[in-house]
């Protein structure tokens, strides 16, 4: 089965490729039509050989750009129509780039008509060349899911009526979308005597990451009453960071508030939990944006970290930097970076939060902090890629293990990299406790789930807001 996934992947590959091709070769003929180039035009052997080598740049060009956008991201619940919806938009953004990159400065156009018409042409050829063969594509692969020769392994977390009826639901009409049920996960002592005999109990949704891992599972469907909100919050805190696809039920209320998507139109309606927080365009820029803008930054502001650096040294005894143990993506463990603003050995008694009046801060700390001053280090940390501009604090494990305990949706913050700023700070500001920590929290949660280049650049100017009136701490 892996065999056949990977070729339905090289054939939508090879179907865009092919068409961008086969769309600029025929671009070039009606382009002389278009400018009037034809009569006595010869197609000499070295006119074809240009032909060609351009051909094969755009057609590269397009498929980079497919894959930036994330057209090849599940290509196996792909809808017909959407996909046509989604090819007019990227056809349109190409198109652009092309013209600007390519036919601006053409000779041959002596006015602007003749570039409305010579822009209108090559996105109409592109469109309907890629959308009729991306279509022969996309339906060759909605075939083989509807025949079982594609199918995703399903595991139903639920074992009561509402669980049955969803196995029902979901045999009935999830069969185009290639779900394959291969049992369920009790909730609670009490198991539905008919869910039983019609799908295996694979264990207590307590031992879900194992599950998914010992069953291969690539999709969950929670069937529980939406009502128990904390169930539900201990179950996608279990599943976070498994590879699995993650689908609850909803309720009226969340229809009524458009929280629910159907992705077909007779599909069951499902409220399905984002993976992907980021297109991978706007991932790949934002790496950019973070590697960039701190090598820069340390570049440009060496003079403020060595007129720093002299001021730490002269307020206390003791090193410039501190460097101490934080928790970063997926939970993995990096050495953190900041000008030294306390007093050495001002947690020899054990891991403390500092507060407004704290006695461990020297008097330039104080001011450091309050500018963010001692944050500069981590700029460091950014180009290595410990962290990010933008992104939920890293903190310690010692006052991670005190979260989890009351908010075990804290592990949400681990799927991204942690940041220099974030909404949590600029919005609830530094926590002094760890019932503060879990506060502010729910600010870090709304970043990630509203995650966006957009978003971080509200982050910044709001940072610098906060620099400027001297409101840090």
């Amino acid at each position: 089965m892996q065999l056949i996934r990977r070729f339905q992947y090289v054939k939508l590959v090879a179907a865009d490729f092919g068409a961008a091709l086969l769309a600029w070769m025929c671009f070039y003929l009606v382009r002389k039509y278009l400018l009037n180039e034809l009569t006595g035009y010869r197609f000499t052997e070295g006119a074809l050989f240009d032909l060609t080598g351009s051909a094969v740049f755009i057609a590269v060009f397009w498929t980079f750009l497919y894959a930036l956008v994330g057209e090849y991201r599940d290509i196996y619940r792909k809808s017909r129509l959407g996909e046509i919806i989604r090819l007019a938009r990227v056809s349109l953004l190409g198109a652009v780039v092309i013209f600007f990159t390519l036919l601006l400065d053409d000779e041959g156009v002596m006015n602007y008509k003749a570039y409305y018409k010579t822009f209108s042409a090559y996105y109409l050829l592109h469109f309907f060349i890629t959308g009729f063969l991306r279509t022969l594509a996309v339906s060759s692969v909605q075939r083989l899911v509807r025949r079982g020769n594609i199918s995703f392994p399903t595991l139903l977390v639920g074992s009561n009526a509402l669980a049955l009826s969803t196995f029902h639901e979901l045999a009935r009409t999830g069969k185009h979308l290639g779900l394959r049920l291969v049992g369920f996960a009790p909730v609670g002592d009490t198991v539905d005597p008919a869910l039983a005999a019609e799908l295996p109990a694979r264990g207590s949704y307590q031992r879900l990451p194992a599950l998914v891992r010992a069953l291969k599972i690539e999709q969950i469907v929670i069937a529980i009453e939406p009502s128990e909100h904390r169930l539900i919050q201990d179950i996608l805190t279990l599943l976070d960071g498994t590879p699995a696809r993650v689908s609850i039920l909803p309720d009226l209320y969340q229809m009524l508030l458009g929280s629910v998507k159907v992705s077909h139109l007779f599909g069951t309606p499902l409220i399905e939990i984002k993976q992907d927080l980021l297109p991978v365009w706007q991932v790949i820029l934002k790496r950019i944006i973070d590697v960039v803008g701190s090598s820069l930054f340390l570049v440009l502001a060496c003079w403020v970290y060595a007129f720093t650096a002299i001021m730490v040294k002269l307020s206390s005894p003791g090193p410039v930097f501190y460097r101490q143990e934080r928790i970063g993506r997926n939970g993995q463990p990096f050495r953190i970076i900041k000008f030294r603003s306390m007093f050495v050995d001002a947690e020899k008694m054990g891991p403390a939060l500092s507060s407004d009046h704290d006695p461990r801060i020297t008097k330039w700390g104080r001011f450091m902090r309050k500018v963010r001053l001692d944050e500069l280090p981590q700029f460091w940390n950014v180009l290595k890629g410990d962290m990010s501009i933008v992104g939920p604090r890293p903190e310690r494990q010692f006052f991670i293990d005190q979260i989890v305990k009351i908010a075990p949706h804290y592990r949400h913050l681990h799927r991204v990299r942690p940041g220099l700023t974030s909404l949590g700070q600029v919005k609830y500001g530094y926590a002094e406790t760890v019932t503060q920590m879990v506060e502010r929290l729910k600010f870090d949660i709304l970043y990630i789930e509203n995650m966006s280049l957009a978003m971080d650049f509200r982050v910044l100017l709001y940072t610098l807001k906060i620099i400027v009136e001297g409101r840090g701490k």
